[in-house]
């Protein structure tokens, strides 16, 4: 196979039943993405940064003991 973007060889990845293609060359990596949010409400940047913020410190808290 060749690859869409520097037409070098490709080569396949597998684990258990999933396999890619990627690209030594240019790193392409022929992954399977999905696009749609499963949140209908968008996130307010308040919102996102207090969550961020939540989510180390608890991080942080589990690593200081």
């Amino acid at each position: 196979m060749e690859c869409p973007r520097c037409q070098g060889s490709l080569e396949e990845l597998s684990l258990g039943d999933v396999s890619t293609v990627t690209c030594p060359h240019c790193s392409f990596a022929d992954v399977p993405v999905d696009h749609v949010s499963e949140n209908d409400e968008p996130e307010s940047w308040r919102d996102a940064f207090n969550r961020f913020y939540e989510d180390n410190t608890v991080r942080e808290d589990a690593t200081e003991h």
